[in-house]
């Protein structure tokens, strides 16, 4: 067990800290539109912002798709494998990125009048989305690399590739806004140079694998790329279903006015925060999971497993007794406004209990990844999606905006106990599976 732990730290910290300075990257946009002397252009960056976090969280199957097949490839040494994984993962990286960049002119429009911004900040955000489009088959790129390191058990070189690229994005941006006057386009100019040369360090480190070419043919075989379409179809439309529980979570809080709006997203701070936590641990759950079975080791499966979910709610209690004594405080910190404070405060209960019903549900996730059983990640996910707009419809209307948050929670929770219930199912195949092999097929 102590080697087990050492496993999912090793994995997961990096991990962490990679989560967490992900979303810098759009935070150092903020900060520099911040001192440009308008709040439109402030304005225009969150909803670019906000329409590239849709745009690409639809394909983020890239990078789950990847870790659990490169860690199953890694667990039984296939090297041939693994390199047609990654060769394969960035071609459908790169053709979705250009089919983005093609389609750009009739996604631009309708994705940002989506967001319903003022026709003032409109106009600049399609000015910055027409720039930043080009990044799109080098962060999808990212994506595949990512997946591809980690299910290699190396979570280090995606941290440090995110540092680079958000160590470069500050400073080109500040260069390009400063010092040459770009304004809105050296925002979205320094973003598109960093992303790619994430994309160029990545490929860097990955040549340095020592991994030979499998050639066009198996990289191209019709046969696995429409089982690669067909698998991680799975998980878009579980993306679907995620998307879709928050968008209305966002438009519900939206009508009730400005300030529930503004409480609302000061307390999921808290689930983000808990969450960039939880990933980490999820991550490394992918990898060890799929190197399990690679291995064809079920016990070494369950330890895993059994390790993840110790550590998962573990976390879970620390980070509860953390919002119940100091929640109010953080809330404090992120706005000074009264009337927003009081209000986030007046709801702050359903967002300390989130670690409690949700810890289950992101290690769960890491676990299945791991299997690639992507049908199993889709199940609990549409169950929850169901449970949240039933208890939306049942409660919202005699409780509000409580209402809402209980529907959030009951959401979680759904995802939570049905993949506990799944999971001794799947882990009953998977042992009669490897015993099958092992017969058969002794390595």
């Amino acid at each position: 067990m102590k080697k087990t732990n050492r496993d999912i730290l090793a994995l997961a910290l990096p991990s962490i800290v990679t989560n967490i300075t992900t979303p810098l990257l759009g935070l150092v946009d903020v900060a520099i539109t911040g001192h440009m002397g308008s709040a439109v252009y402030l304005a225009a960056i969150a909803v670019g912002s906000t329409v590239f976090n849709l745009l690409y969280w639809l394909v983020s199957f890239i990078r789950m798709s990847a870790s659990g097949m490169t860690a199953q490839a890694f667990g039984r040494g296939d090297l041939r494998d693994q390199s047609l994984i990654l060769s394969r993962e960035l071609l459908v990286s790169t053709v979705i990125g250009l089919c983005f960049i093609a389609l750009s002119p009739l996604l631009a429009s309708p994705l940002i009048h989506f967001v319903d911004p003022t026709d003032e900040s409109s106009a600049m955000a399609l000015r910055y989305f027409r720039i930043a489009i080009w990044g799109a088959p080098a962060v999808l790129a990212t994506y595949g690399f990512s997946g591809w390191f980690l299910g290699r058990q190396n979570s280090r070189i995606p941290m440090w590739v995110s540092i680079l690229i958000n160590v470069s994005n500050i400073l080109i941006s500040l260069v390009l806004v400063f010092g040459l006057g770009w304004r809105i386009e050296g925002v979205a100019t320094g973003t598109l140079a960093a992303q790619w040369i994430g994309a160029l360090a990545f490929m860097v480190m990955a040549l340095r694998q020592h991994l030979s070419w499998p050639g066009w043919k198996p990289v191209l075989a019709p046969r696995e790329i429409a089982r690669f379409f067909r698998t991680n179809g799975v998980l878009f439309l579980r993306t679907v279903c995620m998307i879709a529980v928050t968008l209305w979570f966002t438009r519900t809080g939206a009508s009730q006015g400005n300030v529930t709006l503004a409480a609302n997203a000061l307390l999921l701070q808290l689930f983000m925060l808990f969450s960039y936590v939880m990933d980490g641990y999820a991550f490394a759950g992918e990898a060890l999971v799929g190197r399990d079975i690679g291995r064809r080791d079920v016990p070494e499966l369950r330890q895993t497993v059994k390790a993840l979910l110790w550590w998962s709610a573990s976390l879970a209690a620390a980070f509860t007794i953390l919002y119940i004594l100091g929640g109010e405080w953080f809330l404090g910190i992120l706005s000074d406004d009264r009337q927003v404070t009081q209000a986030s405060a007046e709801y702050a209960a359903w967002a300390f209990a989130i670690p409690l019903v949700s810890f289950a549900a992101f290690a769960y996730d890491g676990i299945f990844i791991g299997t690639t059983s992507n049908k199993m990640m889709l199940l609990p996910m549409l169950y929850a999606a169901i449970a949240f707009f039933a208890v939306y419809l049942a409660a919202y209307g005699p409780m509000g905006n409580h209402g809402l948050w209980l529907a959030f929670l009951a959401y979680l929770l759904t995802r939570s106990i049905s993949q506990a219930i799944l999971w001794p199912g799947m882990l009953r195949r998977i042992d009669y599976s490897i015993r099958k092999l092992n017969i058969y097929n002794p390595s």
